[in-house]
């Protein structure tokens, strides 16, 4: 007698759904049915998936609030000039240049061997910068590296000696 080719799986969801197992070798249908028998049928892991999607969703829509609420109250008691640049861009960029100024005033700062005074010229320079892209470009920076970062940006702002470059 052949193995037989459909079988009857009671999932952990708890569905009794009818699967044709005749792809799989003889030898090895009766442990995929196992298999299946332990997981949710397709409906239910599918319904699964889109809830875990959108709580997702859910909760990265609060964090980025968040994000842009600390950013807006810092900005604002640093008094951070405005952002130029698209809106989407803006909002990001805002949450960069908190997070990347804040860690590095904890990296030169708090735990570094940068006075306050030092670090007032710091934020002066970073004042002026308000393209949003360079904040994007440089999110992923070592905060330690800002002073060198806001160095080169001031660099690319000044005329140089040659005015046809």
């Amino acid at each position: 007698m052949p193995v037989k080719k459909i079988w009857s799986i009671d999932h952990a969801c708890g569905h009794t759904l009818e699967a044709d197992l005749s792809e799989r070798p003889a030898g090895r249908r009766a442990g995929y049915a196992r298999w299946l028998a332990s997981r949710d049928c397709s409906e239910c892991w599918q319904a699964s998936k889109r809830q875990d999607s959108a709580s997702l969703a859910e909760w990265l829509v609060g964090k980025r609030a968040e994000e842009a609420a600390e950013a807006e109250s810092w900005a604002d008691r640093y008094r951070m000039p405005p952002l130029e640049g698209s809106e989407r861009a803006v909002d990001w960029a805002a949450r960069c240049r908190h997070q990347l100024v804040t860690a590095a005033y904890t990296v030169l700062v708090a735990e570094g061997e940068m006075d306050e005074d030092a670090w007032q010229g710091i934020e002066e320079a970073v004042r002026p910068l308000t393209r949003a892209g360079w904040w994007i470009d440089n999110r992923e920076a070592d905060p330690a590296d800002l002073p060198e970062l806001l160095e080169a940006a001031g660099e690319a702002d000044r005329p140089t000696e040659n005015p046809h470059f």
